[in-house]
């Protein structure tokens, strides 16, 4: 797929690759590139192997800009990536991607982009943004679970949260770690080191990287939270035992004093008086009673139970 960067993107069957009708994108698979790759003349040779792509990155050559991007999956954070590469220069940009991702994405700008001052800099900032269009609600929706898990841990009805917990801690450090490479990239096209760019409109670069710092941002706090909620389950665990102790330790203290009037009673030796007097069994259990009131009473007062 070949287009001309006008008002909106203008599809072509052919290209003109020496500039005089404007800055081109073309979208072409690993197959078409390796067939095509010399008619761009970007002075470079690349064998490209979208499967061994691990990372967002930017390179600069002598004649072009080399990179690839590989793209968490919004939808499910845990899935694989979606992987593709990239070329520009000052003509125009070459995507090669098997997975049919830039060709959405360039439909999405063609159906809600129309441009007063088209480049190349507006179009790849308008790219790079669909990217992460979605992010801050990604994000939100995130927060608010963990919010509720947060309740419900105050509530007492969250039952181990740990698994949940850390799969979004996991989620949101590659969420971290994508933002960093993307700050990098946008960073490494704002310094326009080859001037393949017109000056004035570097400044769309330098937006994106202040949009991608904030939700890197966010992402470092929701992980930070995420940790917290892991400390606030652990210390609800911590206290629920303590209770459990203090009621055991509190039923042991009652029945100690319980367990030395049977203990002294048990013995049965001969010339114990009360074995025969008639009223030394009730009055046994009476001064037992008496005990764990008072008992029941000291620990009240004393707000432990």
């Amino acid at each position: 797929m070949y287009y001309y960067i006008r008002n909106t993107l203008e599809k072509t069957k052919k290209l003109d690759l020496n500039g005089k009708k404007g800055q081109f994108i073309a979208v072409l698979t690993s197959a078409e590139w390796l067939e095509n790759r010399e008619k761009f003349d970007m002075g470079i040779e690349m064998d490209i192997d979208l499967y061994a792509i691990h990372s967002t990155k930017a390179e600069v050559n002598y004649d072009s800009l080399t990179g690839t991007f590989s793209i968490p999956d919004r939808d499910n954070l845990s899935a694989p990536n979606t992987n593709f590469a990239f070329a520009l220069d000052e003509k125009g940009i070459v995507f090669i991607d098997d997975s049919g991702f830039v060709d959405k994405t360039i439909s999405n700008i063609i159906s809600t982009k129309r441009w007063t001052m088209p480049s190349l800099e507006r179009f790849i900032y308008d790219f790079l943004e669909q990217i992460v269009e979605r992010d801050r609600i990604v994000l939100e929706r995130v927060d608010k679970e963990l919010d509720q898990i947060e309740s419900n841990i105050l509530g007492g009805e969250e039952k181990d949260p740990s698994q949940r917990v850390s799969r979004i801690r996991s989620d949101l450090r590659d969420l971290r770690i994508h933002y960093e490479q993307l700050l990098d990239l946008g960073q490494e096209l704002e310094e326009n080191e080859n001037d393949f760019f017109n000056e004035d409109n570097t400044r769309y670069f330098h937006l994106f990287t202040q949009r991608v710092s904030r939700l890197h941002d966010l992402t470092a706090s929701l992980r930070e939270y995420s940790i917290q909620i892991r400390d606030l389950y652990q210390s609800q665990l911590d206290i629920k035992q303590n209770r459990i102790m203090a009621l055991l330790t509190i039923i042991t203290s009652i029945f100690m004093p319980l367990t030395l009037i049977a203990g002294w009673y048990g013995m049965n030796f001969k010339y114990m008086p009360e074995l025969e007097y008639k009223w030394a069994y009730p009055a046994v259990i009476g001064v037992s009673l008496v005990i764990v009131i008072i008992s029941l009473i000291f620990f009240k007062k004393k707000k432990w139970l």
